[in-house]
C-alpha cells in the first residue's frame, strides 16, 4: 500500500494565486526525491517583480517561468530583482537566464556559493585539523562569529583557476567519514567536475547584491529584514515582512517534512546551528503566514519550528538506542538503522554524520577511525 503524498511531493500546479499582499505563489516542477515542486514567489511593485527561488536549471523550468509569469501579465524583462534564499540548485536555476533577459540584481547571503565547503573538516582521533580543541570557539548564539571565514572562501571562489584546482580536490577527497578506499568512481568525479566549473556559468549565478542578517530589502512596496538562518544550509536566509506578516521560509521550515541537515559544511556543529535557528525564528512576533519553498502556506511558524526541532532531537535519541544495539560503528551502519533502505545514500549518510557530529561535540560520543579509514563512533 503506497503512502499518501505530503505536500511538499504534490506536482507543480499551473494556477498561480496571491497568498499575500502582492505575493503570488507560482509553483515551479522538479523532480527530486521527496520533492514535487517548487514555490517561486513574485513580490509585486510600481517597477514588476521580485522572485525568490526560481527553481532549476534547464529549458522546462524556464518554460515554466515564462508561462507563470504570462499568467500575471508579467514578462522575464520584468523581473528587476531575484532573491535566492540557498545555494541548493533548485532555489538559483532560473536566476542566470532572468539576470540576461531582465539584467535583474540577484540577491544572496554572502556566503552563498555552490559545491561545498573548500575545507571539509577531517578528523584523527578526536581532533579536527586546524583547532586546537574540538570544541568550536564560535558560539552558535553569536552568527556573525563565522562570517570571516565565508567571506574568505567566497573570495576564493570568485578566482577561476584557484577554484578548479579546489573543486578537484573536493571532487577527489572523500566524505569526511569515509575512508581512502571509499572515492567515486573516477568516471563521476569527471561528471561533476565538469558540471561544478565548465558549466556553472550556464547555470550558477554571480550574486550581484550580498545580505547579511539584520539587513533591510524594500520589496513589494514594504521593508522586508533579512534573517541569516543556517541549518539546511550555512548560507541559507528567510525573510519578514511585520507589516502584513509574511514570513518567507525558504527551506529552513517546511509545513510537513524535516529540512534535511548535512553533515559537510562550514558551520562546526551544523545541527546545533540549526537548533539555534530555529529558536530565533520561533520567537519572532507578528508573523502571521509562513510561505515555505515546498508545500502550502501554513499558519504557527512558531509551533512548526518546535516539531522539526523535537523531531530531530527523537532522531538524536533513536542514534543513542542504537548504539547500545550495535557498539561501535561507522556512519554508514548507523545510517542504515535510522533510515528506510529506500532512503539509504549519501544525504541520509550525510544527515547522520551531522547529528552523530553534534554528540560528539556534545561530549556524549567519542569518535576515531578505525583500520579502514573510516570514522567510527562510539556512544
Amino acid at each position: 500500500m503506497s503512502r499518501p503524498k505530503r505536500q511538499e511531493q504534490e506536482d507543480a500546479s499551473e494556477e498561480i494565486s496571491e497568498v499575500a499582499k502582492d505575493i503570488l505563489r507560482m509553483q515551479l516542477p522538479i523532480r527530486i526525491p521527496g520533492l514535487g515542486h517548487v514555490n517561486m514567489y513574485a513580490l509585486l511593485d510600481d517597477d514588476g517583480a521580485a522572485v525568490i527561488d526560481p527553481g532549476l536549471p534547464g529549458p522546462s523550468t524556464w518554460e515554466a517561468i515564462t508561462h507563470r509569469l504570462k499568467q500575471a501579465g508579467l514578462e522575464p524583462r520584468h523581473v528587476h530583482t531575484v532573491l535566492i534564499t540557498h545555494s541548493h540548485p533548485d532555489h538559483f536555476g532560473g536566476a542566470v537566464r532572468i539576470h540576461k533577459e531582465s539584467g535583474a540584481r540577484i540577491i544572496a547571503h554572502r556566503a552563498f556559493h555552490f559545491g561545498g565547503p573548500s575545507k571539509q573538516k577531517r578528523h584523527t582521533g578526536l581532533h579536527v585539523h586546524g583547532s586546537e580543541d574540538h570544541h568550536s570557539e564560535a558560539s552558535v548564539d553569536d552568527l556573525t562569529a563565522h562570517m570571516e571565514l565565508l567571506e574568505r572562501d567566497r573570495r576564493r571562489a570568485e578566482r577561476p583557476i584557484r577554484n578548479f584546482f579546489s573543486t578537484l580536490k573536493r571532487l577527489t577527497t572523500p566524505a569526511p567519514w569515509k575512508g581512502p578506499a571509499d572515492r567515486r568512481a573516477i568516471s563521476e568525479r569527471l561528471r561533476w567536475l565538469r558540471f561544478a566549473t565548465i558549466g556553472r556559468k550556464k547555470f550558477f549565478p554571480a550574486v550581484t547584491h550580498h545580505v547579511e542578517h539584520g539587513d533591510v530589502l524594500k520589496l513589494a512596496r514594504r521593508e522586508w529584514f533579512v534573517l541569516h538562518t543556517p541549518g539546511h544550509t550555512a548560507d541559507h536566509v528567510c525573510l519578514h515582512d511585520p507589516e502584513t506578516g509574511a514570513f518567507l521560509s525558504g527551506d529552513h521550515i517546511l509545513p510537513s517534512i524535516t529540512p534535511h541537515i548535512g553533515g559537510v559544511s562550514y558551520l562546526p556543529d551544523p545541527l546545533k546551528s540549526f537548533f539555534y535557528s530555529l529558536d530565533r525564528v520561533g520567537e519572532i512576533r507578528d508573523v502571521d503566514l509562513a510561505l515555505p519553498a515546498h508545500g502550502h502556506p501554513f499558519h504557527d511558524l512558531a509551533g512548526r519550528a518546535r516539531s522539526i526541532k523535537e523531531h530531530h532531537h527523537e532522531r538524536l535519541n533513536e542514534i543513542r538506542k542504537i548504539a547500545k544495539q550495535i557498539g561501535r560503528a561507522d556512519v554508514n551502519s548507523f545510517m542504515k538503522r535510522l533510515f528506510r533502505e529506500r532512503s539509504w545514500g549519501d544525504m541520509a549518510e550525510s544527515e547522520t554524520y551531522a547529528h552523530l557530529e553534534h554528540l560528539r561535540l556534545a561530549r556524549e560520543a567519542e569518535a576515531h577511525r578505525d583500520e579502514h579509514g573510516r570514522l567510527v563512533y562510539e556512544i
